[in-house]
């Protein structure tokens, strides 16, 4: 009896567990959609604005050009921007988003690099276990619900600050890019100082008949600070999505699992049963017969 008492506990307990992870995967679902809708949108703008920015930086790049974009002449000390959610239970989203950082760090490392870590987001933290010397700072995102742009250009700020401050002379940014609720691809872009990879000629040839005012130089020295935002607040918008959809997927198979497992919880608590039953009744033949 001790037995069939055990087995009827944990198969409520698993039961109470499959009302939870229905309950997040239903959560999860609905806040998909605005998450999805918000990374989609936000798109065009980032895509376009690293377009006018290399067809204007091909141009102005050079000698007096921001450091924003030459750059500090060198790339020593490489800064790893790791973004990632504030909560877990959501498969191996965090997890594929660190794993590509420790490969571009090894990367780096054998290199000869010193590599440093931003970490933005709780999840990232695990990189402490790894490079415990390494991390620059980590910002902290618990009280952000829904990412803003303010978010995202406060975190461009620090990294400019620190830029100038010498701290580091190449940023990398790790995310999550949302492709579907299925497909999440970790990916990495440079942040600081801006790519600039060659426009397309029917690019070049549009933006070659358009005028500035100001000055090409004065609009890019406005327009490259906002871009490191823009991309940052871009890589939240995605990861948003991205976690949701994983957490989705995460929940629909520990559901899915909980079933799995309370069937077969059942089937040994029913045949556990049957057989207490049968002993009970050869006991109480065998004892009649005896008498």
């Amino acid at each position: 009896m001790a037995s069939l008492k055990a087995l009827k506990i944990r198969i409520n307990s698993v039961k109470s567990t499959q009302k939870i992870t229905k309950a997040m995967k239903m959560v999860a679902a609905a806040k998909l959609r605005r998450a999805q809708e918000a990374a989609q949108g936000g798109r065009p703008y980032a895509e376009r604005l690293e377009a006018v920015m290399a067809g204007m930086a091909a141009r102005v790049g050079g000698v007096g050009a921001s450091p924003l974009l030459a750059g500090t002449g060198k790339d020593d000390v490489q800064l790893l921007v790791v973004a990632t959610s504030e909560r877990g239970l959501a498969g191996a989203f965090n997890t594929n988003i660190v794993r590509a950082a420790r490969r571009k760090a090894e990367e780096l490392h054998a290199q000869g690099k010193t590599v440093k870590f931003y970490i933005a987001g709780k999840k990232g933290r695990v990189l402490k276990r790894f490079f415990p010397n390494a991390i620059l700072a980590d910002h902290d995102m618990s009280a952000i619900k829904a990412p803003k742009f303010d978010d995202a250009r406060t975190i461009a700020d620090d990294l400019i600050a620190r830029f100038e401050r010498g701290e580091f002379d190449v940023a990398h940014l790790f995310y999550s890019k949302f492709v579907s609720a299925l497909v999440q691809d970790p990916v990495s872009q440079q942040l600081i100082p801006v790519p600039m990879p060659a426009p397309s000629k029917d690019e070049a040839s549009i933006e070659a008949v358009a005028e500035f005012e100001p000055s090409e130089e004065d609009i890019l020295e406005a327009l490259l600070p906002r871009n490191v935002a823009v991309q940052i607040f871009r890589a939240l918008l995605e990861n948003q999505a991205g976690f949701y959809g994983s957490q989705m997927n995460a929940m629909d198979n520990a559901t899915r699992n909980a079933g799995d497992m309370i069937r077969r919880l059942s089937i040994q608590y029913n045949r556990t049963r049957q057989a207490a039953i049968t002993t009970e009744l050869v006991e109480i033949i065998s004892g009649a017969e005896a008498l």
